[in-house]
């Protein structure tokens, strides 16, 4: 779970658990939302601290909800069942959730769990001592990364050649289940600080972390696809973003934002080698984005990735940021720059999880796990002859820039 920046005071102290520091400028989105401040030290601190601090957004609602509930009810549609869980949100985007959610999906006790999967919470990443120290990994290790990472890419690839109309989110995350499963490996984001899901999808103006339901894909979605693997001790990170059907590949700003990502991401990995300051990656992407008329995501960013499955470092997607650290051989860490047409704005939806634009504008993500090596970097993850998806020119006389603006009043088109 990510926290959100926001203005630095020298006067503010950290709220995590028993934790002293001077606050940095991370809030809880949560908190955010209820018109909260709440600032923590470090990322590591937000996170070890979030079983106690999560407590306090019920007391932050308000108060007259529990004894006065809304009379605006969603009722079940009569001929599927489905049902919209928050009629009273205020949505920025045509997209809605479509419940119920299915039956948590099982995971064999003969295969690994990570530390996690019982009670939701990653003790291993709220160790506070060393928080920030960059894991070098040993040959052993860099082996065992490129075995799990190869096993979430052929992963990825089954579950992107189910994506077409008609078929829903949820169907995606059993196939993806079921493909962890049969390669003994457990789904990283199943029960991740209490996700409900094997795999995040996030269709059209859901930056990340979407939870996959009944709502059925149709003819000119985007659709990413973001998937982890944790197997034997070690975690393998990727996603891609997919057009569905004809109309998506047809639609000059869909077709925009897809490859702005993508391209975003390869010139990115461009620069990964040994000594490159992991503030550098953001440079070069928003850049490209801007380029493009497009707009980077400043909330959420990429991350070192090993026997955990988010630590140090953090790696910024935008520009002049302050990331600290350099690349070293043998670090692995993922890059996954999120880019919208509109504005860089997000708001998080009643779950907790889903990430969308405040302008209902489309974003587009992907993402590799990296390993630096002695004279470069090696993708983990990389793209197989086979794999679906790939690279789609722009629809034959539209522009690649923009008729919109990237100035957070865009309109979703």
């Amino acid at each position: 779970m990510a926290a959100t920046a926001g203005p630095i005071s020298q006067q503010r102290k950290c709220i995590g658990v028993d934790c002293g520091n001077d606050a940095g400028s991370l809030q809880c989105p949560a908190c955010l939302k209820l018109g909260k401040e709440s600032f923590f030290c470090a990322q590591d601190c937000f996170k070890r601290s979030w079983s106690e601090h999560k407590a306090l957004h019920k007391s932050l609602s308000n108060p007259l909800s529990a004894l006065f509930p809304p009379k605006v009810v969603s009722k079940p549609d009569p001929a599927t069942g489905h049902v919209n869980p928050f009629p009273t949100f205020t949505f920025t985007g045509p997209l809605r959730p479509v419940y119920p959610l299915s039956p948590p999906r099982e995971v064999p006790k003969s295969i690994p769990w990570p530390d996690y999967a019982k009670d939701g919470i990653p003790e291993s990443e709220r160790v506070f001592v060393n928080r920030n120290k960059i894991s070098v990994l040993s040959e052993k290790e860099q082996d065992a990364m490129r075995k799990v990472c190869r096993l979430a890419r052929e992963v990825l690839d089954i579950a992107a050649r189910e994506v077409k109309p008609g078929v829903t989110t949820d169907w995606i995350d059993q196939v993806v289940h079921k493909a962890c499963i049969e390669r003994n490996s457990y789904p990283s984001p199943l029960s991740y600080y209490h996700f409900p899901k094997s795999v995040c999808t996030s269709p059209n103006e859901v930056i990340c972390h979407g939870i996959p339901d009944q709502r059925k894909l149709v003819d000119g979605d985007i659709l990413n696809i973001d998937v982890t693997l944790y197997h034997e001790g070690f975690h393998g990170d990727l996603n891609e973003t997919y057009y569905v059907g004809p109309k998506a590949v047809a639609d000059p700003n869909s077709v925009r934002v897809v490859e702005a990502a993508r391209d975003c991401l390869d010139e990115a990995i461009k620069i990964v080698k040994p000594d490159m300051l992991f503030r550098e990656p953001g440079r070069v992407i928003e850049k490209l984005a801007k380029e493009r008329g497009c707009s980077v995501i400043k909330t959420y960013c990429g991350h070192g990735i090993n026997q955990l499955f988010h630590c140090a470092p953090n790696v910024p997607h935008y520009a002049k940021n302050k990331a600290v650290g350099k690349a070293k051989p043998g670090v692995c860490f993922t890059i996954e720059p999120m880019i919208s047409l509109g504005t860089y704005k997000d708001k998080t939806w009643p779950d907790d999880w889903t990430s969308v634009t405040i302008d209902g504008s489309r974003t587009a993500q992907f993402e590799h796990t990296l390993l630096v090596t002695e004279d470069g970097v090696e993708i983990l993850t990389a793209r197989l002859e086979d794999s679906p998806g790939g690279k789609v020119p722009m629809p034959v006389g539209a522009d690649s820039t923009s008729d919109q603006k990237v100035d957070g009043t865009a309109e979703a088109k």
